[in-house]
C-alpha cells in the first residue's frame, strides 16, 4: 500500500494505571491522529472518565472525526453517548450486528452510523478488518503507519492470532505494531508462550498488550520482545515514524 503515515496514538482509557492525572477504569479506548481523519477507537465503559481523561490529555470532543467500535461490550461502547453530547458530527463506524437499540441511540444524538460487514476502507491510511467470526464477533482496526502496519485491538474476542493472519492476508504486509486487547487472562504460561511464538512467526515487530490481556502475558510477551515490548497504560502515548 502506499499513502503512509506519520501517527500519534494516545491511550485514553484503560484498566492499566501510566499518569496519576488520569483514572484508569476496566475498559479501552485510544485517540489517533496523523490521518486525514482523527479516529477514537472504542470508547471505554464510563462517559465520565473518558471526558474526564480526554479535558486532562488536551484532547477535545471536537477534535474527534470518527469513532471506530469493536463489539458491543460495554466497556468498549460505554463512553460513547456522552462523547456525542459533546459532539455529535462524528461518523460512528460499528459492526452491523450492534443492536438497534445502540444504532437508534446514536442516530437519536445527530451522529452518523456506518455499519461494517467487510474488510473496507475508513479514509486514507485506516482500514476495518470486517467482522470476524470467533465465539464473539469483533472487527479491529489497521493503520497504515510509515514503518509498516499498526493493528489496534478491542479484545481479540475472536482470538488474537486469527486477528493477525487476516491481517496479513487481507493487506500482505508485516504488522510493526500490535496494540490493544488481547484476552489471555484465561491462558497458562505454556498458552501464552505458544501464542507469542507465533506473533514471532508472523513477524509482529512490536506488541501493546493491554487491557485484557491479563498480567502474566504482559509479563510474558515483555520478557520476549524485550525493547519491542510498548509498556501500555492509560495516557501513554505511542508515535510510529
Amino acid at each position: 500500500m502506499n499513502n503512509k503515515h506519520s501517527l500519534q496514538m494516545t491511550v485514553v482509557y484503560d484498566n492499566n494505571p501510566s499518569s496519576e492525572k488520569l483514572q484508569a477504569d476496566w475498559g479501552f479506548s485510544c485517540f489517533i491522529k496523523g490521518l486525514e481523519k482523527s479516529i477514537l477507537f472504542d470508547t471505554g465503559k464510563e462517559g465520565k472518565i473518558l471526558l474526564s481523561n480526554m479535558e486532562n490529555l488536551g484532547i477535545h470532543p471536537d477534535a474527534i472525526d470518527l469513532v471506530f467500535l469493536s463489539h458491543e461490550h460495554k466497556d468498549h461502547t460505554g463512553g460513547l453517548n456522552a462523547l456525542l453530547s459533546k459532539n455529535s458530527k462524528i461518523e460512528v463506524w460499528l459492526p452491523n450486528f450492534f443492536s438497534s437499540i445502540f444504532k437508534n441511540m446514536i442516530k437519536n444524538k445527530g451522529a452518523s452510523v456506518r455499519e461494517v460487514t467487510s474488510f473496507k476502507k475508513i479514509c486514507n491510511g485506516a482500514y476495518t478488518t470486517g467482522i470476524i467470526k470467533g465465539w464473539i464477533k469483533e472487527q479491529s482496526l489497521i493503520l497504515n503507519a510509515e514503518k509498516g502496519l499498526i493493528l489496534l485491538t478491542g479484545c481479540a474476542h475472536p482470538r488474537i492470532v486469527k486477528i493477525i493472519a487476516t491481517v496479513k492476508e487481507l493487506l500482505k504486509e508485516n504488522i510493526h505494531v500490535a496494540l490493544g486487547g488481547f484476552h489471555l487472562a484465561a491462558y497458562d504460561e505454556s498458552e501464552i508462550n505458544e501464542i507469542i511464538e507465533q506473533f514471532q512467526n508472523s513477524r509482529v515487530k512490536k506488541v501493546g498488550p493491554c487491557h485484557c490481556t491479563g498480567d502474566e502475558a504482559r509479563r510474558l510477551f515483555a520478557e520476549e520482545y524485550k525493547e519491542d515490548f510498548i509498556e501500555i497504560g492509560v495516557g501513554k502515548e505511542i508515535r510510529v515514524q
